[in-house]
């Protein structure tokens, strides 16, 4: 009994599916069954029913390869089948066949094609686990950050997201996507993988695809990124800035402050309430990790913007927060341009940016690290204040600007020339 694969509609522009199929005599009709794959039908070999171009290091014979894979599990589990019948000495009928393949090949449920309604199960999987490996509340919105990626993603490409097509070549196109137009850095790439890589293991087990390209796609390499920071003479000018009658602007900008002098992430310090701060200590819970309890001393600075708000700091989305932090450095000119440098896998990208574009709720922990180890503060007094465990990764924050650095080197190196002249 031979099978074959033939395209659906070989005729098509664009792509067209890939299909299964075996006569049977018996019954004088075809079993006919989709692999779910696509191909372009000038991409298809007509005399040995498979992709054409399998060798090679190229995107499309990757892409080819990977597919070629995908067919190979259909013949050899059918062989395999028919085998087993055989053994067995069962009757072979379409029905029968049809009925192992789907238990073998539609482990998906009828859902399993609307990519984003998964996504949605999937987040309320989240939102609803509350075991002792629960995740923290800014892993959840990161995960629903990683679904409105994707779907500015589907936007841009004008094409739906199947999980029969996510592939290589879909991984290649989310990453241009992420570089070249949300301009996301070397690191930012590398936690959306592995968000995006945990959400496809929850869809492969509780069984809406099958397909497993997804185990293949390497995470970005991590690396320093030259993200901003700000000195503490800038950020005493921010807070004295005249903003009028705008509100909303100086909410964000008093927020903003306040996670320069407290080093906290916006998750913890948007949530301080009153009950918080005790012995002139600010004790909160860790949003990250629920097991840390952070202590940070309050100042002189902190302290006065707790009081001005009565201990009742401005209610803000980070999303949000983010974007008019980016209106509220518009309009103090912070508009000088600033270089950013990346590099993914052997290329090196450089993009161009305002510096007030550069700027987030994460500028100001960063800022209070760089603050703090330029006034020599011990590492591990600040990383008591910040909640870092990894000095690797606490030190990532540390961005000494061009002057610190000329007056480090200066005064390191600081003597008088004359000292050095032979006599």
């Amino acid at each position: 009994m031979k099978f074959t694969f033939n395209l659906k509609k070989p005729n098509k522009k664009g792509h067209s599916l890939i299909l299964f199929s075996v006569y049977f005599k018996t019954e004088g009709r075809k079993f006919v069954y989709s692999t779910g794959e696509f191909l372009s039908p000038n991409e298809w070999n007509y005399d040995f029913r498979q992709p054409k171009n399998l060798t090679g290091r190229t995107e499309e014979a990757n892409k080819h390869r990977a597919i070629q894979r995908q067919l190979d599990r259909y013949s050899n589990f059918f062989s395999d089948l028919i085998s087993e019948y055989k053994l067995a000495n069962k009757e072979v009928t379409i029905s029968s066949i049809k009925e192992d393949f789907d238990k073998e090949f539609k482990r998906s449920k009828a859902i399993s094609s609307k990519f984003f309604e998964v996504y949605n199960l999937f987040l309320l999987s989240k939102e609803t686990d509350f075991t002792e490996t629960a995740n923290s509340v800014s892993t959840i919105n990161r995960y629903r950050y990683n679904k409105k990626l994707l779907e500015e993603f589907e936007d841009y490409r004008k094409k739906k997201i199947h999980f029969n097509q996510i592939n290589q070549s879909f991984y290649n196109s989310l990453i241009e996507f992420s570089i070249k137009i949300k301009h996301h850095s070397a690191n930012t790439l590398r936690r959306n993988v592995g968000l995006f890589k945990t959400f496809m293991y929850w869809a492969f087990d509780n069984n809406h695809t099958y397909k497993m390209d997804f185990q293949k796609f390497k995470l970005p390499k991590a690396q320093d990124t030259d993200e901003v920071a700000l000195s503490q003479e800038q950020i005493y000018d921010i807070f004295r800035f005249e903003i009028g009658k705008n509100q909303r602007l100086e909410k964000v900008r008093d927020l903003f402050v306040f996670g320069c002098a407290t080093g906290m992430r916006y998750s913890n310090y948007s949530k301080v309430r009153k009950v918080d701060v005790q012995n002139e200590l600010i004790r909160v819970v860790d949003d990250k990790n629920k097991e840390k309890t952070l202590e940070i001393p309050l100042n002189d600075l902190s302290s006065y913007i707790l009081r001005k708000y009565d201990y009742r700091l401005p209610k803000i989305s980070n999303q949000k927060f983010n974007d008019y932090l980016k209106e509220l450095f518009k309009l103090m000119k912070y508009d000088w341009t600033v270089k950013k440098t990346m590099k993914i896998g052997r290329d090196i990208v450089e993009t161009l940016s305002p510096f007030y574009e550069r700027v987030s709720s994460h500028t100001a922990r960063r800022s209070f690290i760089t603050i703090m180890k330029n006034e020599k503060i011990p590492d591990k007094v600040i990383m008591s204040y910040t909640g870092h465990r990894s000095l690797e990764v606490f030190n990532k924050y540390y961005k000494p600007s061009i002057k610190e650095k000329q007056t480090f080197m200066k005064t390191v190196w600081k003597i008088d020339i004359k000292d050095l002249e032979v006599v």
